[in-house]
């Protein structure tokens, strides 16, 4: 029986599907040549079930990097449930970094994957921007940073995380380089 396009998977499909995710997030980190027969096989899934899944290296590249970007994104509006504005998009920034040093580690596998024309921007820009608006309005809301900085504008000031060695002590780094963005973002905040 075929799954009709869009419609949500059962769970068991679903288990399977994520758990593809995760063992080819690892392998193709490691080694962007990983073979898909040996990624079906730590998943536990059959050629069947990864194939119907994926049907090649590229779609599954993309849906990790699709499926990472939105789990970021996602856990802008569950911190906000949790804590204060400030700290809320302080520790989203954090799980920014953490993604953008495990996306170093797949650069090999998205240039490949993207070698043929096939854009990430696309699959980013969406739910990023739509993080980082919901983070900078409870913020500006709060009076915690100073109005009017855009999406654009945090996503300029935060462009560094991307010029980090993610094979060096990238941690102290980033933590550095975003403490120096929200003490910018809090100058001029009304009120501090």
């Amino acid at each position: 029986m075929q799954q009709k396009k869009g419609a949500p998977l059962r769970s068991d499909a679903q288990r399977n599907r994520d758990r593809i995710l995760e063992v080819a997030l690892a392998e193709l980190t490691r080694s962007a040549d990983a073979p898909l027969s040996a990624i079906a096989k730590k998943a536990g899934v059959g050629q069947g079930t990864f194939y119907r899944n994926f049907p090649n290296r590229e779609s599954l590249v993309l849906e990790i990097y699709r499926h990472e970007v939105q789990q970021v994104a996602d856990t802008a509006s569950q911190l906000l449930e949790t804590r204060p504005p400030e700290e809320a998009l302080r520790a989203w920034m954090d799980r920014l970094a953490r993604y953008a040093m495990a996306k170093a580690g797949l650069a090999d596998a998205l240039r490949k994957a993207t070698a043929c024309g096939s854009s990430l921007a696309g699959l980013s820009h969406g739910p990023v921007t739509s993080a980082v608006t919901l983070l900078l309005e409870a913020n500006e809301n709060a009076g915690t940073i100073r109005p009017g900085v855009t999406p654009e504008d945090f996503l300029l000031a935060i462009a560094g995380l991307w010029q980090i060695d993610p094979h060096g002590d990238w941690q102290t780094r980033a933590g550095r380089l975003l403490d120096l963005v929200m003490d910018g973002l809090r100058t001029g905040a009304p009120g501090s």
